[in-house]
């Protein structure tokens, strides 16, 4: 069936599918409807169904209920179950009177009900109600999206300037000491490596949460920003530290977790990613047989986020240059993390570490500061 048109129309004018299988109720329909809307027919519920899916999509169907092959209600149905027609609205045009017949039109969800034989003005004036609920509707949504778009730009953007201010934050510490390099990546990037290869384990599946595992990338380079309160002399010192010297060392721990609280004291409410960063900053020197510092935690005592990191950081100290030691190779590190598990390091975490390994090997690989590497472990001067 050829569409119905008229030159008149303008690109905004709504479409309307008239749907009938007598081809004179077509011409009545359209000669009503097209001097003020743009008019498509169809004489089948097949020929609707194809019609209603290609543009100019209509806004609104007016669809005969009696038809041969596919009836009115089965056409309503079957484009209330594909995502590209559920939203036109239908109006069921018949010559049924039944009560009946008309609830069940309208549990399938049309919008409106006009009995034949048809009145120019109902007709005009239910498409009328019909098209300017459908405009107030899709103007909803349209304002809705632009809404979403928008706080979405918004959260991007301040997600950004969190982002940026975490590393500047990180960078304090890290910026003192040039021979750091990639440290604030490589580490971050090995404790979001090693949570993800634990999400799946018993211990730790209703932790390790995607959300969580976000969140403990984006704490991780905060673990020593406690440093910038450790004198140059200490942090940069090319030699193992004395005693008491080492004892300030360890001040950097508490330090960072102290700064972190402070911030947080500043926020209305709690900040997810600054509680694993406070975390993190405290203890990702204690050790899993609470020989650690500065609280001597044990075990399962010890947050997750700062067992994860403890791994990561020993790891990165290991195999990296620092001021007091050469690098370890990946096989020597590997080693001393192994022979560290159940005294360290929890025990899961050292077994997701090995099985993550190639892993850890690509990172370090894709992140590695320019320095030669030498197979010349000292842990005695270790202060990561």
């Amino acid at each position: 069936m050829n569409d119905f048109s008229d030159t008149a129309l303008t690109p905004e004018t709504a479409t309307l599918l008239i749907v009938d299988d007598v081809p004179e109720n077509l011409e009545v329909l359209a000669e009503l409807l097209q001097s003020r809307y743009r008019v498509r027919a169809a004489q089948s519920g097949a020929r609707a169904l194809q019609v209603a899916c290609t543009p100019p999509r209509p806004d609104l169907i007016l669809l005969d209920v009696m038809m041969p092959d596919m009836d009115g209600f089965e056409v309503a149905a079957r484009l209330r179950a594909d995502p590209a027609t559920r939203d036109i609205p239908v109006i069921f045009v018949t010559a049924l009177d039944g009560v009946q017949e008309e609830e069940h039109g309208l549990e399938l969800g049309a919008v409106d009900y006009i009995s034949k034989p048809l009145r120019p003005s109902i007709v005009l004036a239910r498409v009328n109600t019909q098209l300017e609920l459908k405009r107030a509707r899709d103007h909803l949504r349209d304002h809705n999206e632009f809404l979403e778009a928008e706080v979405a730009r918004r959260m991007g953007e301040n997600q950004l300037i969190q982002d940026v201010s975490i590393r500047a934050l990180a960078r304090l510490a890290e910026i003192r000491d040039p021979e750091m390099g990639y440290h604030l990546q490589r580490t971050q990037a090995y404790v979001e490596l090693l949570a993800r290869s634990l999400r799946d384990h018993p211990r730790f599946a209703d932790t390790l949460t995607p959300r969580t595992i976000l969140l403990l990338g984006k704490s991780a380079p905060l673990h020593d920003i406690g440093k910038v309160g450790i004198p140059d002399h200490i942090l940069l010192k090319p030699g193992k530290l004395t005693p008491d010297e080492w004892e300030i060392m360890k001040t950097h721990a508490k330090l960072g977790s102290d700064a972190i609280e402070l911030a947080e004291k500043d926020e209305a409410q709690p900040v997810a990613f600054l509680t694993f960063a406070k975390e993190i900053a405290r203890h990702h020197h204690e050790r899993w047989d609470g020989s650690g510092y500065p609280d001597g935690l044990r075990g399962d005592e010890i947050p997750l986020s700062a067992r994860l990191m403890a791994l990561a950081d020993v790891f990165d100290a290991l195999t990296t240059r620092r001021v007091y030691k050469a690098p370890m190779s990946m096989e020597t590190a590997r080693r001393i993390i192994v022979e560290g598990r159940g005294n360290h390091f929890d025990p899961d975490v050292v077994d997701a570490f090995l099985a993550a390994f190639d892993g850890f090997a690509e990172i370090a690989l894709h992140y590695r500061d320019e320095f030669p590497e030498i197979d010349a472990p000292q842990p005695s001067t270790a202060r990561d």
